[in-house]
């Protein structure tokens, strides 16, 4: 089956009668014509240097050769062979079973290994060639692949090398996905022979030194490339180990949602597991080391064109704490025993309690409150760690029974804060206040008045029946958090995964001085303390490119303490390209969560329509934005946003409790505290893509860039696949993965919109390159007293013999089958219906 480069080789062949069959030369000797040795080596080799449709199931890509016809045309004459249509689909070639990724990064030196299990669920023999495109600028030391157990020969491509052969696929095969390589290097072997309902396991691995930034070591797997698989991964994994001479800090990733297993301060294992699933996104990982008791590091990300610049800024101190920086806290614990709590809730609740009070420091302080239409307290007053024990036999005495006083429960625990002290109270409840005051809003102010400006309040809310604006608003205005309990989750597991995290605070009440920048919009807003294994995530904007010192201040047991960190950049240009969308999915969140608490305002209703299209981010007032014609230009955005408030104000107001509240409350406040960009919902990905930090949406079958507004841009066209087109691509490196999306698009480069067509399109001005701000890169080389690695070795000069010539499925002749493809492709055809004549 032939690409479609082919058509026009069949059109010029078939009618002459000549039927292709295999990817080895199979004649039909009842062609009405005498085929020559000339004829049958030139079609062997035109079949096997352009009939290689292109599939991919897992992290590399795989050429596979064409399979026999599978739904033959009308032959064009009575004795001639039936013809074959268009190629064979070139996502229905391969399955894969699994995709598992090892990696072992001993101080910066990493070392990636890789098994891939490829099925074949045809019903012919499968082979071709993989290639896997390299993470984004490494520089790979060691190298080795295996199939089935077996080593085989791969080579090295450097990223102009690679470079060469994405373009090459892209001519021939006409399809622009692997524009989003350009850039990276590869690896490129032979694909063994898959028989059919076969399976070939293949490993790789290779090892990198790995960049340090500002402090922060930086790994990448490329696991984007899943996205050329048609069907979902049985499972995926990716299973990360570092070990480092200096305390590790911070660990985060932008890409994915990792469990951290910490080991100590110089030693972690982050895995991510999914399973059917397309995995569209690279695999990225940042820990920061340090020997510094609180680390702090910052990431930015700026575009000139696009005014003020975004950053990331990671704060995190040491798992291990000294007693003497533990800063000595009380806890009240806050328990409804109302009826409703009654059985299997109320003994989780308890041994919840149980928990926090088996894991207080010595210099902490507690007392418990337990309420319904009244209140029981364990102590008149604060108890000290030590009295732990007889209050957890307490705990186990109380029963639940009567009504919800909440108002009367809350005031009592402020009642006992002292302002000397940092105070964390935990509030625990399943239902609405129906005893005492039972407003919302009086509640709310009489807490407001009671409680001192050093108490943290934690809420959990168990099942549906809670008042999700009353514990939200609690926390907003009390620097704390809220967590729902759902039917059928333990209120145990929930209550001491969350302590586990606040049971040693190392700083309170902090503050950061930016120096020189200027920075704003900051989330979360305002800061919360910094506990022991703990990390501060706080994503910003700032004016313009600056350098100079951080300052991170706070409390420690009542003493004002800082910490400088200098030479921190803000980027004038260039950076970390995730930040704006983490940036505006955080946003998003705290505006829709201000909307929920505190009524519409024209403003915010604005900036989530403004900030939904541009980013991608789906919300409940732009759901349907996708369908609109008009949402490109500003005057339509103003117009829908208008609509929307519109709307609000008519509507009835959003119930307070029921699922559907406490499923409103969970998902704002995840997005409010995202630590990961939100990614469009799998029913959009056919309308909404992301790239880097562009967002584009399908309009009239054309990816437009949401930065691209019509009604004062005009695009410039380009025809797919034509020299301009490569050319501009070469110019402007930015575009070529906004290009990979399709041979229909409309993209933005500097502010210039490039319209990609399918044909007609005149000659373009190409503008020179851009020459981008090189990346400050500091200690990217293994650490003092290791060995270094063997450098890389460099791959051979096109055209130069290897030193180890190719066995016979290693396609290393493919170069020299191309030229001579090439140089008597036309004689032949010429020759062929010569005869025929």
């Amino acid at each position: 089956v032939f690409s479609p480069l082919t058509d026009n080789l069949w059109n010029s062949l078939a009618p002459s009668g000549v039927y292709l069959t295999d990817p080895e030369v199979t004649m039909l000797t009842r062609h009405p014509f005498t085929l020559s040795p000339l004829h049958v080596v030139t079609l062997f080799v035109l079949t096997l240097t352009l009939a290689f449709p292109l599939t991919a199931r897992a992290d590399g890509i795989v050429i596979i050769d064409p399979p026999p016809c599978p739904v033959p045309l009308l032959p064009p004459c009575v004795d001639c062979p039936p013809i074959c249509p268009t190629p064979f689909p070139v996502a229905d070639q391969l399955d894969i079973k699994y995709h598992r990724v090892t990696v072992t990064i001993e101080d910066q030196v990493a070392t990636t290994h890789i098994e891939q299990l490829f099925h074949n669920p045809n019903e012919w023999q499968a082979e071709g060639m993989y290639v896997f495109p390299l993470p984004q600028g490494a520089s790979v030391s060691e190298f080795a692949m295996w199939v089935d157990g077996k080593k085989i020969e791969a080579q090295i491509l450097s990223a102009d090398e690679a470079r060469r052969v994405y373009d090459d696929i892209v001519r021939k095969r006409r399809d622009p996905a692997l524009l989003e390589y350009i850039g990276r290097g590869a690896v490129q072997a032979s694909l063994f022979p898959i028989p059919p309902g076969g399976d070939r396991k293949i490993e790789l691995e290779y090892t990198q030194v790995l960049p340090v930034e500002n402090g922060l070591v930086h790994y990448l797997y490329p696991l984007n490339t899943e996205k050329f698989s048609k069907e979902p991964l049985e499972e995926v994994s990716v299973s990360v180990s570092v070990t480092s001479a200096d305390a590790i800090r911070a660990i985060y990733s932008p890409s994915h949602k990792i469990v951290i297993d910490r080991q100590g301060d110089f030693r972690f294992i982050a895995g991510y597991e999914d399973s059917n699933v397309k995995p569209d996104t690279d695999f990225e990982l940042y820990y920061s080391v340090t020997k510094e008791s609180i680390g702090l590091n910052l990431l930015t990300y700026r575009d000139p064109s696009e005014g003020d610049g975004f950053f990331l800024l990671l704060a995190a101190p040491s798992i291990n704490v000294d007693k003497s920086q533990v800063v000595a806290k009380d806890v009240i614990f806050v328990l409804d025993q109302s009826g409703s709590m009654q059985g299997e809730k109320f003994a989780q609740a308890q041994d919840a309690l149980k928990f926090v009070l088996n894991h207080l420091n010595e210099e902490d302080r507690f007392n418990i409150i337990a309420f319904s239409t009244g209140t029981r307290q364990y102590a008149r007053e604060l108890k000290p760690a030590s009295e732990a024990t007889d209050a957890a036999r307490w705990v186990g005495s109380i029963e639940a029974e009567g009504g919800t006083n909440i108002n009367m429960a809350l005031l009592e625990a402020a009642g006992m804060t002292e302002q000397e002290r940092p105070t964390i109270l935990i509030f625990l409840t399943d239902g609405l206040a129906t005893e005492g005051v039972v407003k919302t809003d009086q509640i709310l102010e009489n807490f407001a008045g009671a409680a001192p400006s050093n108490v943290r309040l934690f809420t959990f809310g168990v099942g549906d029946d809670v008042d999700t604006i009353l514990l939200d608003t609690l926390v907003e205005q009390h620097h704390g958090a809220s967590a729902y309990v759902r039917p059928g989750e333990r209120i145990d597991e929930a209550v001491s995964a969350f302590y586990a995290k606040v049971s040693t605070p190392v700083l309170s009440d902090i503050k950061i001085d930016f120096g020189n920048a200027l920075v704003e919009d900051t989330y979360p807003d305002p800061l919360p303390d910094l506990f022991a294994g703990s990390q501060l995530v706080l994503v910003g904007r700032y004016r313009q490119g600056a350098s100079g010192t951080i300052m991170l201040s706070g409390k420690v047991n009542g003493e004002q303490r800082a910490f400088e960190y200098a030479d921190q950049i803000f980027r004038a240009s260039g950076g970390e390209a995730f930040i704006p969308r983490l940036w505006a999915t955080r946003k998003i969140g705290y505006l829709l969560n201000q909307i929920r608490l505190h009524g519409e305002k024209k403003e915010w209703v604005d900036t989530i329509v403004a900030l939904s299209v541009r980013y991608g981010i789906i919300t409940p007032y732009t759901s349907y934005l996708i369908t609109e014609e008009d949402v490109l230009t500003e005057a339509g955005r103003n117009a829908i946003a208008q609509d929307q408030f519109n709307q609000l104000q008519t509507a009835p107001a959003a119930p307070v409790s029921g699922a559907g509240a406490v499923k409103a409350a969970e998902q704002q406040g995840a997005l409010q505290s995202a630590e990961v960009a939100q990614a469009p919902a799998p029913g959009a990905a056919q309308i909404v893509r992301i790239v880097g930090t562009r967002t584009f949406l399908s309009v009239e079958g054309v990816w437009t860039d949401t930065a691209f507004d019509p009604s004062r841009q005009k695009a410039t066209k380009v025809t797919f696949a034509s020299d301009d087109y490569f050319k501009l691509i070469a110019a402007r490196p930015d575009l070529a993965p906004a290009f990979a999306l399709g041979p229909h698009v409309i993209a933005l480069s500097d502010d210039v919109a490039y319209e990609v067509v399918a044909e007609g399109a005149g000659p373009i001005a190409i503008l020179e390159t851009r020459t981008p701000e090189p990346t400050i890169i500091a200690n990217a080389t293994p650490q003092p007293g290791r060995t270094p690695l063997p450098p890389l070795k460099t791959p051979p000069t096109p055209g130069t013999p290897p030193s180890n010539p190719p066995g016979p499925n290693s396609g290393g002749c493919l170069g020299s089958l191309i030229v001579v493809g090439l140089v008597i492709a036309p004689l032949a055809v010429r020759r062929m219906r010569a005869t025929r004549k």
